[in-house]
């Protein structure tokens, strides 16, 4: 088996990384940081992202498998004091692997067309002031927004910035994305349906810039500033992210567990 590691830097995460190196050798896995089989994500659900934006063009290819040093992340099955049992079914069990839908953003600009993955949400945000924008849905107006900014996020990123703007929490069996709304401008001049909008499969949407303006995109912690949007087309992606599960863990579990606190396993 090959594998990589990323690590979120701290003393835990590099002492857990080198814990984990020694074990794997015992094992007979191969470190291969250039085309793993397998990435190992020691940190929190951060680490995950970096590790699944390093990877994301052979995304195809690799499955992922987090070890949490810190709270409890979506991403991460295992604890700090697991890694023994981890390495254990990885060398003697073939995993359930677990795939989970992705966002895909493709951005016009006066220049180039660019194209993003997103494993938890998409952002845009005005940089100097309010985000005015028309949203299209299957190539149909919808609303015009103006507002602090705008939310796509993923059935597995429902349960972060989606959430926290009064999104709904969606299953990852559900191939979707969630557009939310941030602040928006509501009174008898100007309005927004004010409430997120759940799009399926087959859907898509676009947002089009309405004046100029300077716009921060966020790809999951990816920030990058543009001053030349045109339009963005936000779809669910035909690719998906792929996590290698040596036991049971569902998605409703890790929902209770971090916003409820009750800890069944």
């Amino acid at each position: 088996m090959k594998y990589a590691v990323i690590d979120r830097g701290d003393s835990l995460s590099q002492s857990l990384a080198q814990q984990f190196h020694a074990l794997a050798a015992d094992r007979g896995f191969t470190l291969n940081e250039a085309h793993p089989d397998i990435v190992i994500s020691i940190g929190g659900d951060g680490t995950l992202l970096q590790a699944f934006h390093q990877y994301i063009d052979c995304i195809a290819d690799v499955s992922f498998v987090g070890i949490h040093t810190g709270h409890l992340g979506f991403y991460a099955d295992w604890n700090a004091d697991e890694l023994e049992e981890l390495i254990r079914h990885m060398a003697e069990e073939t995993p359930r692997m677990v795939r989970y839908p992705l966002a895909q953003i493709e951005v016009e600009t006066s220049a180039e067309t660019l194209h993003y993955l997103a494993l938890n949400e998409f952002t845009l945000k005005g940089v100097d002031g309010t985000l005015v924008a028309q949203i299209n849905i299957n190539d149909e107006m919808f609303e015009m927004f103006r507002g602090d900014g705008i939310v796509i996020s993923t059935p597995s990123g429902s349960t972060a910035y989606n959430k926290s703007l009064g999104g709904a929490i969606v299953h990852p069996s559900i191939e979707s994305l969630q557009i939310a709304e941030i602040a928006s401008i509501n009174n008898r001049v100007f309005r927004t349906l004010g409430s997120s909008v759940l799009l399926p499969k087959h859907h898509h949407c676009d947002i089009i810039s309405k004046k100029e303006q300077r716009i921060q995109l966020s790809i999951d912690h990816v920030n990058i500033t543009h001053s030349d949007i045109r339009s963005i087309r936000c779809s669910v992606a035909s690719r998906k992210v792929t996590f290698a599960r040596h036991r049971p863990f569902p998605f409703w579990d890790r929902v209770r567990e971090a916003f409820l606190g009750y800890d069944v396993r």
